[in-house]
């Protein structure tokens, strides 16, 4: 047993700490607290300080949990869409071959550590930075509530399709080819149901995550034993529970883990190594290479007919540098093709990557508004089915964001005016279901711009409910309702007293906590079923 962990000094709680200040610093200025993690790890790096193995473990973990909640959440045949598989592809041909002939002409100018590059070595380079980071991209569209969105989809099955290819790198690359008996790993999808059934077993606390765990790292271990990636069993036995009620709640339940062990891994880029002037240098090239390598994703998109504003979303949530390209220079030293100082710098050039992706995305559609009529013509008029025109009918009242909250509402509000209500949520996966069970829902993300390209409510909605669960999803939502020029009334729902007044500031005719309503009508509904009123009250003393 490795008792690594436990003995943790006193530099590991020193270094987080740290991590949090950064990381509160830049929240309540506006910014993604990765970037304050991110900002931590280069301070400690350049004050002497080095990443310890309780670090490096928690960061592992962190990562391993956040594939197999990828897993959790992704549907297969996603993968195969042309949008995806197409642009994944490509994409990493383009910029693999563009970045080396960039590197080497930048080698050619005698610029320090490009002219030691040849042609093989600035492949490697290019390879290494044609990836976008799924830690990143995963947390962003979190922290923003846009997983289940379209080009939240589009941009993690791009990301999986990117992580197939780092499979087969690594594989190549090491000399270690698959176990002959890694198909032996497939009798795991007969298990899927007995699985799912003990899954239903653990309850609602300790043991279904404790579960989770088992599974992601058992799915790990298990794909290492192959000489597989590891991360790509977590994947995998994330995927096979995919599409289940329990799978969703448990993916809910590990986010929190996930998150903190997140911090470590970024905490951990920024302490991977002290860069010299040389070094720095390098990476701020590479670093303006990104507009290049977003361009290319916008401009594959929307040739495979992905929408404007579609592209320049998920473009926005690639535009950075991916971990995996410290594991290709890593390699490649290993190997004697390049010298170690590259290592260090695709770390700080990821760094900036990262720092400069988390400022994109907090307003992704600013450049976009700024150049949208040169932008837009790259749009082809052909739609993909997911992206044309919504019907709203006949309907009065409009309510957003279908889960148990949003249910609630459109089942409520249905009793009372029936026929008059149509519900809208972003997961697709749902849309089904719902129909199913009779109700009016159809496909859409009311915080994005597209979504009010498709549809219109200024004729027939009077009351707009907003029932989605990401305080800031609400907000953009609000805001393109008011843009388009709508006069009906808006309700909305917060969890914490601070968020209920930023509602009320904006103008939000009904803004409610739902932690209070929710014990206001268990209440109501109590009294009911109790026959209690202040009569019977007062006379049972």
């Amino acid at each position: 047993m490795d008792f690594s962990l436990i003995a943790i000094d006193y530099r590991d709680s020193l270094w987080l700490s740290i991590a949090f200040i950064a990381g509160f610093a830049l929240y309540r200025v506006g910014l993604p607290p990765l970037v304050g993690f991110l900002v931590a790890g280069f301070a400690l790096n350049f004050l002497g300080a080095e990443s310890t193995h309780f670090l490096t473990e928690l960061a592992d973990f962190g990562v391993t949990l956040l594939l197999f909640s990828i897993g959790l959440k992704l549907k297969v045949s996603s993968l195969f869409k042309p949008e995806i598989w197409g642009v994944a592809t490509m994409h990493m041909l383009v910029t693999t071959c563009t970045i080396a002939a960039i590197t080497l002409g930048i080698g050619a100018t005698g610029i320090a550590l490009f002219s030691e590059l040849d042609l093989t070595t600035a492949l490697l380079v290019g390879f290494a930075l044609s990836f976008s980071s799924t830690v990143f991209a995963v947390k962003t569209l979190e922290s923003i509530g846009q997983m289940g969105s379209r080009y939240g989809r589009i941009a993690i099955g791009i990301l999986i399709m990117q992580d197939i290819v780092a499979v087969a790198f690594l594989a190549a690359s090491s000399g270690m080819l698959p176990s002959p008996w890694a198909f032996a790993l497939l009798a795991l999808i007969p298990m899927r149901k007995p699985i799912l059934m003990l899954l239903n077993k653990t309850g609602h606390g300790e043991l279904m995550i404790l579960f989770g765990f088992v599974l992601a790292l058992g799915g790990a271990q298990l794909f290492e034993m192959f000489n597989l990636k590891g991360d790509l069993g977590a994947l995998f036995m994330g995927a096979l529970l995919a599409g289940n009620v329990r799978s969703a709640e448990l993916a809910k339940s590990l986010f929190g883990f996930k998150e903190l062990f997140l911090v470590a891994f970024f905490l951990s880029i920024g302490l991977s190594g002290i860069p010299t002037l040389e070094i720095f240098i390098a990476a701020c090239i590479l670093l303006l290479l990104i507009p290049l390598k977003t361009l290319l994703f916008y401009l594959l998109l929307t040739r495979f007919r992905v929408t404007a504003v579609q592209s320049n979303r998920t473009s926005m949530v690639l535009a950075n540098y991916s971990e995996f390209g410290l594991i290709v220079e890593a390699i490649a030293v290993s190997n004697g093709w390049i010298s170690n100082d590259w290592i260090l710098v695709i770390a700080v050039a990821l760094s900036l990557s990262f720092a400069l992706s988390a400022a994109l995305n907090t307003q992704p559609s600013f450049l976009f508004e700024r150049y949208f009529s040169w932008l837009r013509r790259f749009e082809k008029p052909e739609r993909l089915p997911e992206d044309e025109p919504i019907d709203l009918g006949n309907a009065s009242i409009l309510v957003f964001g279908m889960g148990r909250v949003g249910t609630g509402v459109y089942d409520a509000m249905e009793e009372r005016l029936p026929g008059q209500v149509i519900g809208v949520d972003y997961d697709e996966a749902k849309i089904p279901e719902h129909r199913k069970l009779g109700r009016n829902v159809v496909s859409g993300n009311a915080s994005t711009p597209d979504f009010w390209d498709r549809v219109r409510i200024e004729n027939n909605i009077e009351y707009v409910m907003l029932a989605i669960p990401e305080h800031k999803a609400q907000l953009d939502a609000i805001a393109l309702i008011n843009k388009h020029g709508f006069e009906g009334k808006i309700a909305a729902h917060a969890r914490y007293p601070d968020e209920l007044e930023k509602l009320k500031e904006i103008g939000v005719d009904a803004a409610f906590n739902i932690y209070a309503e929710a014990g206001s009508g268990f209440a109501n509904h109590a009294a009911e079923a109790f026959q209690l009123d202040k009569a019977t009250a007062g006379s049972s003393n």
